[in-house]
C-alpha cells in the first residue's frame, strides 16, 4: 500500500526539488559574481533547508540531533556512514557554520542545476575515482583550504552508498590523506540512518514515511592518537549507532 501511495507523492516531490534546483541555480551566480563567498555560501544552505524539508512531501522526516557544541575555531573533518544521497542536504544546512565542503565524484560537474555549480565554484573537489594520483591531489588541494580558511571537509570513508543501512569497512586513503595534511584539525563523526530506504525501491517510486537520523558525536582532536588507531576510533563511533534511533 504505500508503494503505491509513493508513486504520485514522488512525482511532486521530484517537480518541487527540481523547481529547487532551477531556482537556486540563478541565485548562487548572483550571489557569488556580485556579493562574494559569503552570500554565495548562504544561497547553498538555503537551498538545502529547501531540499531537505522537501522530504516531507514523502512523510519522510529528518531529525539531526547534535548536542555537541565543538566551535568552528578549527578546521574540521567530517567523518559520516553514506546511505543515499539525501545524506548531504541535512549536512550543508545543520553543520552550516562549519562552512562543509565535499570530495565528489567528477561526474557531478556538470549538468545537475545548483549541484554542479556549487561544487565547481563552493570550495568543494572533483576527483576521478579510477585515478587515484589525481584523487590525491584533489584531496591535499581541499585539505589546504580547509587549513587556510577553517573550514570542513566532508568525506563518506565506505567510498559509495550502503545498502540497507549495513556500513561498509572503511577505504582509509582519503581519510588517512587528510588527517595527515590537516594536522590541527578535529574530526565530527556523524551516524545516519535510514536515509537508504528514501531508495529502497530505486529511483522510482521513494520510500515514504521513513524517519532519518543523524546522531553528531563529540569531536576528536587530530593529535590526540596516531593514523590509524584513530581511524579505527571514528569507524567504531559511527558503526555504534548505525541501527540505532532511540
Amino acid at each position: 500500500m504505500l508503494k503505491l501511495i509513493s508513486y504520485p507523492l514522488t512525482v511532486i516531490y521530484y517537480f518541487v526539488f527540481g523547481l529547487l534546483l532551477v531556482i537556486f541555480h540563478p541565485i548562487q551566480w548572483f550571489c557569488l559574481n556580485v556579493f562574494g563567498y559569503q552570500a554565495h555560501k548562504k544561497s547553498v544552505d538555503y537551498l538545502n533547508l529547501g531540499l531537505t524539508r522537501c522530504l516531507l512531501i514523502l512523510g519522510n522526516w529528518v531529525s539531526f540531533r547534535n548536542t555537541q557544541e565543538t566551535p568552528a575555531d578549527k578546521p574540521t573533518i567530517i567523518v559520516a556512514n553514506h546511505q543515499s544521497m539525501y545524506d548531504i542536504p541535512p549536512i550543508i544546512w545543520h553543520m552550516r557554520k562549519y562552512h562543509p565542503k565535499f570530495i565528489s565524484k567528477k561526474e557531478l560537474g556538470k549538468g545537475i542545476p545548483s549541484v554542479s555549480y556549487n561544487l565547481r565554484h563552493g570550495g568543494s573537489v572533483l576527483i576521478n575515482r579510477r585515478n587515484s594520483d589525481q584523487a590525491l591531489r584533489e584531496i591535499k588541494k581541499i585539505a589546504a583550504y580547509a587549513n587556510q580558511h577553517r573550514r570542513s571537509v566532508v568525506i563518506f570513508p565506505e567510498g559509495t552508498r550502503s545498502s540497507e543501512g549495513r556500513m561498509k569497512k572503511f577505504k582509509r586513503s582519503g581519510l588517512k590523506t587528510l588527517i595527515e595534511d590537516m594536522p590541527e584539525a578535529r574530526i565530527i563523526p556523524i551516524s545516519i540512518n535510514n536515509s537508504w530506504k528514501t531508495v529502497r525501491y530505486g529511483a522510482f517510486p521513494m520510500g515514504v514515511g521513513n524517519h532519518i537520523t543523524f546522531d553528531v558525536h563529540p569531536s576528536v582532536e587530530v593529535s590526540s592518537t596516531d593514523t590509524e588507531t584513530l581511524i579505527d576510533q571514528i569507524e567504531e563511533t559511527i558503526i555504534s549507532r548505525i541501527g540505532n534511533n532511540e
